[in-house]
C-alpha cells in the first residue's frame, strides 16, 4: 500500500475517532441527587420521572446519572462534588437540607449549573425551583373539611420549614371554612421518607379520632394504615398513590417536574440557562391535583374542582384575609392576600391551629 493511501486512511480513522470523541465530549450530562429512593411512590418518584422524561426528550444528546437516599449535610456534598468532576453539566438537588450544600460546591465548580429545589439560595450557577404545594392543600382541606365525621383532621409533617407550615396552614384555613367545628392535630415525624415511622404517625393520629390523614411525607405507609384501620381517608403525597383509591385515597397533590426539568436542560445545551427562581402552581401545571374518587360526595367534588379552577386563573388566592395569626395577632386584612416573601419565611400558625411549632 502506497505511504500516500497509509496516511489518508490514518487521517480518516483519526477523523472518525475524534468525531466520537467530539460527539460523546457534546452529550449533556446531567445529574440528579435524591433524598429518598426512587421508588418511594411520593417526592423521590417524581423527580424521578422528570429524569425519565429528559431521558425520553432529548434521547442520545444527553446522559442523566442519578444517586438516591443522599442524607441531608456533609454526604451530599461528597455526592455533588463527585457528579461534578465525573462531567456534569447540569445537576438537581432535590431536597430542602442540600441547599447550603449545593451553594459550598457549586463555588466550587462555577463552570456546572446547578438547580436546588425548594431552597432560596441562589448564585450565578444556582438557580432554586418549587411548586405552590400550599394551593393543593388548600383543595384537599375543603375535600377533609366537608368528608371528616369525627371533626379531627390528623397531619403528618416532615420537618418544621415553611414549606410544611404552609401546606398546614392552608389545609386548616380551607377546611375550616366549610365545617367551623374542625380541628388539627399534628405528629411530627423529622423524616422525609421512614414507612416505620409514617405508619406509626398515622397510627398515633387515628388514635386520637382522626378520620381524615394529611401527610408530608413521601411513603404509602400512611395509605396503608388508614386502609387497615378503616373508616379513614387520606390524600396522596407529591405523587398520586392512586393504588389506594377510591378510598383511603380520595386524591392526591401531584408534582410535576417534567416540563422544568427538559426546559432547564435545554437552556443549558443551548447556552441559555442563567440563575433564576421559579415557584409555580395549578395554573401553570406544576402541581396537579390527582383525581377525585368516587368515595367523594358529588357536590363536595364539584366545590373541589371550582376551586381548584379559581386557584388556577388566579381570581382566587389560598392565603386571603381576613386572617389571624396563631397569637391572635393580625395577618392578612379583609381581601388582602400574602405576598411571595411571606408565604416562603411563614414560620407561624394561622388562628385556630393548637399546639407550638417545634423549634
Amino acid at each position: 500500500m502506497k505511504l500516500s493511501t497509509l496516511l489518508t486512511s490514518a487521517a480518516l480513522a483519526l477523523g472518525v475517532a475524534s468525531g466520537a470523541y467530539a460527539d460523546a465530549h457534546e452529550k449533556t450530562k446531567v445529574g440528579f441527587v435524591f433524598v429518598g429512593p426512587v421508588g418511594d411512590g411520593g417526592w423521590t418518584y417524581e423527580h424521578n420521572q422528570g429524569r425519565l422524561a429528559v431521558e425520553k426528550e432529548f434521547g442520545d444528546a444527553v446522559e442523566t446519572v442519578f444517586v438516591e437516599n443522599v442524607a441531608e449535610g456533609p454526604d451530599s456534598e461528597r455526592v455533588m462534588t463527585q457528579m461534578a468532576l465525573d462531567g456534569a453539566d447540569l445537576i438537581f438537588t432535590t431536597s430542602f437540607g442540600y441547599m447550603d450544600p449545593t451553594i459550598n460546591i457549586a463555588a466550587k465548580f462555577p463552570d456546572v449549573k446547578f438547580e436546588h429545589a425548594t431552597g432560596y439560595k441562589r448564585a450565578d450557577n444556582v438557580s432554586t425551583y418549587s411548586a405552590r404545594f400550599y394551593e393543593g392543600r388548600a383543595i384537599q382541606g375543603h375535600i377533609a373539611g366537608k368528608m371528616t365525621k369525627s371533626n379531627i383532621i390528623g397531619y403528618i409533617g416532615s420537618f418544621p420549614i415553611p414549606e410544611v407550615i404552609r401546606g398546614i396552614n392552608s389545609a386548616y384555613i380551607h377546611a375550616k371554612k366549610v365545617n367551623p367545628d374542625v380541628e388539627f392535630k399534628i405528629v411530627w415525624a423529622y423524616t422525609w421518607f421512614d414507612p416505620a415511622k409514617e405508619a406509626d404517625a398515622a397510627k398515633v393520629l387515628i388514635e386520637q379520632g382522626a378520620d381524615v390523614i394529611l401527610q408530608h411525607t413521601d411513603s404509602t405507609a400512611p395509605q396503608a394504615a388508614a386502609q387497615e384501620a378503616g373508616n379513614v381517608i387520606t390524600f396522596g403525597q407529591a405523587s398520586d398513590m392512586a393504588q389506594y383509591a377510591p378510598s383511603p385515597r380520595v386524591s392526591s397533590i401531584i408534582d410535576n417536574w417534567a416540563p422544568y426539568y427538559i426546559a432547564r436542560t435545554k437552556a443549558v445545551m443551548d447556552g441559555t440557562w442563567e440563575s433564576k427562581d421559579t415557584w409555580d402552581g395549578i395554573g401553570a401545571g406544576m402541581v396537579g391535583i390527582g383525581e377525585i374518587s368516587d368515595a367523594v360526595p358529588a357536590d363536595v367534588k364539584e366545590e373541589a374542582l371550582a376551586l381548584k379552577a379559581s386557584i388556577a386563573d388566579g381570581s382566587y388566592h389560598p392565603f386571603t384575609g381576613p386572617l389571624k395569626k396563631q397569637d391572635g395577632s393580625d395577618f392578612l386584612a379583609e381581601g388582602a392576600t400574602a405576598d411571595d416573601g411571606t408565604l416562603a419565611g411563614m414560620n407561624f400558625y394561622v388562628e385556630g391551629i393548637k399546639g407550638d411549632i417545634p423549634k
